[in-house]
């Protein structure tokens, strides 16, 4: 029986793929094997010496500690592209507020009303205030085209906008869902000067804090609109406020409010909406409880943000499951113990993934205890699991 601790409000899509009579689940449980959360910290969690997996219904993952986690041997897993198609439809959204100022004007006739205005009489002068560009022709920059920022590329092209895209770290898997109309550049700044609308989608880390500060905003086309549906701390505040007061920037559309920007003129700012729609909220908990699930029943790991990606059908009587530090003779370390037993290999696949690596091997016997032990003792082991 595995026991699962939830740590924000998961849909029951997702809850109700893990049998009762193999799991337990609830916010309540302790000693938990797996963890499912939303956007609840854990950087301070205690987290229980059995604990094994993390996954997280979404795709951020900074409210994890992945360098404990690793340490400790718990796989993190998000779930990528789940929600993405609810957030292309918000930038659409978010372009559209950013070029006419939709919500200013809807706020505007309210007022007229509370003042005791016919607002009938004043809607064609006032609207004068609320022009702005169509996005037919105009030019949409996306920076980082994986699962959110390819499917905003491309319906931004059959609309017909000009579209620039830049991602260093492309894959395969990612270019091929472009359109080939859409333009890929290599340097960040040719985006920049082209596009009348930017918008990001990249994963925050200390290497893209504040990756939109003066140089960048300096280096984009005056009046151009900027969204952030990514993260917060991807924009520098204090450099767009300030392109924002001198017209550098006409409009900065973001998913991470504060204060700050929620005062300031030509900022629209909403309370993280880009995720919130029932289809995505289900999409995340059915890849999560999926990933979580084939992770403790098989030992396989997909969309890991902290361990390398192993999966391997089940072969042999049982199944031998390590994680242990990306070192030399490893393999042969494991191997060589196991034939010592006289234990023999039906299978073996391993990765690494920078300072860990992750090997899953089935045997054609069963073991005993000891010879789990005797892998567990060895130097740069992590963590082993033994499944039947």
């Amino acid at each position: 029986m595995y026991r699962i601790k939830t740590f924000n409000k998961i849909s029951p899509v997702g809850l109700n793929r893990l049998e009762p009579e193999h799991y337990t689940v609830s916010d309540a449980e302790t000693q938990e094997d797996g963890i499912l959360v939303r956007s609840a910290k854990l950087l301070d969690y205690d987290f229980p010496a059995n604990l094994l997996a993390i996954a997280r219904a979404g795709a951020g993952v900074n409210n994890i500690p992945l360098d404990r986690c690793s340490e400790q041997g718990i796989v993190v897993f998000n779930t990528p592209g789940a929600n993405a198609n609810a957030v292309k439809e918000l930038v659409l959204c978010a372009m559209l507020m950013g070029s006419r100022d939709v919500p200013g004007a809807i706020d505007w006739v309210r007022k007229q009303v509370d003042a005791g205005v016919d607002v009938t009489t004043v809607v064609e002068k006032g609207k004068a205030a609320f022009v702005g560009p169509e996005l037919y022709k105009k030019t949409l920059g996306v920076i980082g085209l994986g699962a959110i920022g390819s499917l905003v590329a491309n319906i931004a092209l059959s609309m017909g906008m000009d579209v620039y895209g830049y991602d260093p770290f492309l894959s395969v898997d990612a270019a091929l869902r472009l359109d080939r109309h859409i333009r890929v550049v290599k340097d960040i700044n040719e985006l920049y000067k082209r596009s009348d609308y930017i918008t990001v989608h990249i994963h925050y880390t200390a290497k893209t804090e504040h990756m939109i500060d003066a140089k960048a905003i300096a280096a984009m086309k005056r009046g151009v609109r900027f969204i952030n549906l990514a993260r917060g701390e991807i924009v520098d505040d204090d450099a767009m406020l300030a392109a924002l007061d001198t017209g550098w920037v006409a409009a900065y559309i973001t998913d991470f409010p504060n204060n700050r920007l929620v005062g300031a003129p030509h900022v629209i700012a909403m309370p993280h909406l880009g995720a919130s729609t029932p289809e995505s909220e289900q999409n995340c908990a059915v890849m999560a409880v999926d990933e979580l699930k084939d992770y403790l029943e098989n030992g396989n790991i997909r969309n890991s943000v902290n361990m390398p990606a192993v999966s391997q059908e089940r072969s042999g009587v049982c199944r031998l499951c390590i994680l242990h530090r990306n070192v030399p003779a490893m393999l042969a370390n494991i191997t060589a113990l196991l034939s010592r037993d006289g234990v023999n290999v039906e299978n073996m696949s391993n990765k690494s993934r920078g300072d860990y690596a992750y090997t899953i091997v089935d045997l054609g016997s069963q073991i005993d205890g000891a010879v789990i032990q005797d892998v567990k003792n060895l130097e740069n082991v992590i963590r082993v699991r033994f499944i039947a």
